[in-house]
């Protein structure tokens, strides 16, 4: 567990590639009480399902060898674009982010890291590297707070 400090109307992102959960937090420092403004899911199906071909081959430029290119990871990419789109549309957000707290496991948290905008950046608290995108609410508010007394 964890023991981070929210002040009233911090926002916590939980993502991963796929999914991510905008939290604010509508009680105090000493009680916080997480709530969802925002939901978003986008399903990506498997490289190999979106595939239509067999990776592909390369001619050595001389002799007779022959060595294998590796596929493009098509759900890879997409969850990437879905990260930025993601942080694009925190930088557009019309209401005030008071302080960004960011959830995500470490690869999404390295893409977020990278596209990362200006307003972002000057309103980013804290970054954890876990993927709490699976649980409810308020277990996440329990791993984050430490389980203090009071909270959900």
């Amino acid at each position: 567990m964890l023991k981070i400090s929210f002040d009233r109307g911090d926002w916590i992102l939980v993502c991963d590639g796929a999914r991510a959960l905008i939290l604010e937090n509508v009680g105090d420092e000493k009680f916080p009480n997480l709530r969802t403004r925002e939901a978003i899911e986008e399903p990506h199906e498997r490289t190999r399902l979106q595939g239509a071909d067999a990776p592909g081959r390369v001619h050595a430029s001389v002799g007779a060898a022959r060595s294998a290119v590796e596929q493009t990871d098509w759900k890879g990419q997409a969850e990437i674009a879905f990260l930025e789109a993601l942080l694009e549309r925190l930088e557009h957000e019309p209401a005030p982010i008071p302080r960004l707290h960011v959830v995500a496991p470490p690869k999404a948290l390295g893409v977020l890291r990278q596209a990362y905008g200006h307003r972002v950046k000057s309103v980013l608290g804290a970054e954890i590297a876990k993927d709490l995108t699976g649980m409810p609410v308020h277990e996440i508010e329990r791993m984050l707070t430490g389980g203090a007394p009071g909270t959900g």
